[in-house]
């Protein structure tokens, strides 16, 4: 019999660094500009992402100095987590921080990073740099993020 995978053992405090890291699926919505409504406090996603965003893998390109480089970049950790209506739906620390489960395309379920893309959840290569976007222009980017895709047979 084997164990419970440590995301269904494990709060979020728990998790050592690497776990915590593993949560984190690829997918760059996070990295996607997003504004909120003032009328419904809602938030909307646009195309355009950090400028630090690798448009084709969906990884940070200076993962450790994102902070330094980008003043308005949130590490996430377990403490700020619930603050951040802004996580995408889809975000595995926004699922397990609500008590629910990683779905069938997250990396640690399948065991493939390229289920992000094949369900649909991955910007690569639909998002493009934010760079030369005017914060008043960003509202020209707004985009709707798909649902996933069902799992394939």
């Amino acid at each position: 019999m084997s164990a419970e995978p440590f995301w269904k053992t494990k709060t979020l405090e728990n998790m050592s660094r690497d776990e915590w890291e593993s949560l984190c699926d690829g997918c760059g919505r996070c990295c996607l500009n997003k504004l909120e409504d003032d009328d419904t406090g809602r938030f909307l996603y646009t195309r355009a992402a950090c400028k630090l965003l690798d448009l084709k893998t969906c990884r940070c390109t200076d993962y450790p100095n994102r902070a330094a480089r980008v003043p308005d970049c949130v590490t996430l950790t377990p403490e700020v987590i619930d603050g951040l209506g802004w996580l995408p739906e889809s975000c595995a620390y926004r699922l397990l921080d609500e008590g629910k489960s990683l779905p069938w395309w997250h990396p640690l379920v399948s065991g493939r990073v390229e289920t992000v893309k094949e369900a649909g959840i991955s910007v690569a290569e639909i998002a493009y740099s934010e760079e030369g976007i005017a914060i008043d222009d960003l509202v020209d980017h707004l985009w709707k993020l798909p649902k996933a895709k069902r799992k394939a047979s």
